[in-house]
């Protein structure tokens, strides 16, 4: 299987502190790859990095070429964030935060973002039912719902999720998850950065452990999952 996206020997520092230290990861076509670990470990900064938010040394490559500069340029390569403070805007309606997240069309003219706009309702009803509610009236569940929504809207062949399970009802948990399974079919490849270990590894084929900057273990979820170190530190109680 081909591979999406090939992280080398990335490092990231903050002013000289070091927030990621050599991470290498994979992802391959069509799968879900989840990263789980601590907080403060640099999961966030991984994403950011790959995303163009931060500058970092070592090697990004994306469907076997090196990435430009700028969160818009790795944009419109087919790569989308959707950050752990999910940063909607509160006052735009839902349908107009979605419109925003689709500029990678705007040559398409409105009948191209009408497509993808129709292609999120179905995946996500519920924006649907409330397109002319502003973001800021939504529920947890529904603005995560929205930041994932938006992130679809410009066609990404790589979705990354940082913390979709943050602040979230159990039950919430399980519909979103449920989604990113979803999502897999139509052939997203999915990074999903996530504290709640139990769920990501139940939904994702590989895992990475991050710790203090650095991968520290890695593998198929199932072998992930009956390692004795990641059960006692990550999944001796559940999440819902």
């Amino acid at each position: 299987m081909s591979a999406v996206l090939e992280i080398d020997g990335l490092s990231v520092a903050y002013g000289g502190i070091p927030a990621l230290s050599g991470a290498s990861l994979r992802v391959e076509a069509g799968s879900i790859v989840t990263v789980i670990g601590p907080n403060g470990a640099g999961k966030s900064t991984l994403l950011n990095a790959v995303m163009g938010v931060l500058r970092g040394s070592g090697s990004v490559r994306f469907e076997g070429q090196a990435l430009p500069p700028g969160i818009e340029a790795r944009v419109a390569r087919g790569i989308s964030l959707v950050p752990e403070k999910r940063e909607l805007f509160g006052t735009m309606s839902v349908e107009d935060n979605l419109l925003l997240g689709g500029f990678r069309f705007r040559s398409g003219g409105v009948a191209a973002l009408r497509r993808e706009r129709e292609r999120v309702y179905a995946l996500f009803p519920r924006l649907g039912e409330r397109a002319r509610q502003a973001a800021a009236t939504l529920s947890g569940g529904e603005r995560q719902m929205l930041a994932m929504g938006r992130a679809l809207m410009a066609r990404p062949r790589l979705l990354m999720l940082d913390e979709p399970s943050l602040g979230l009802a159990p039950l919430v948990v399980r519909d979103i998850f449920r989604t990113i399974v979803e999502l897999r079919q139509t052939g997203v490849a999915i990074l999903l950065v996530e504290q709640n270990a139990r769920a990501a590894l139940q939904v994702a084929d590989r895992g990475y452990v991050l710790e203090t900057g650095s991968i520290t273990l890695e593998g198929d979820t199932q072998m992930l999952a009956a390692d004795q170190r990641i059960v006692e530190m990550y999944l001796g109680h559940a999440r819902g």
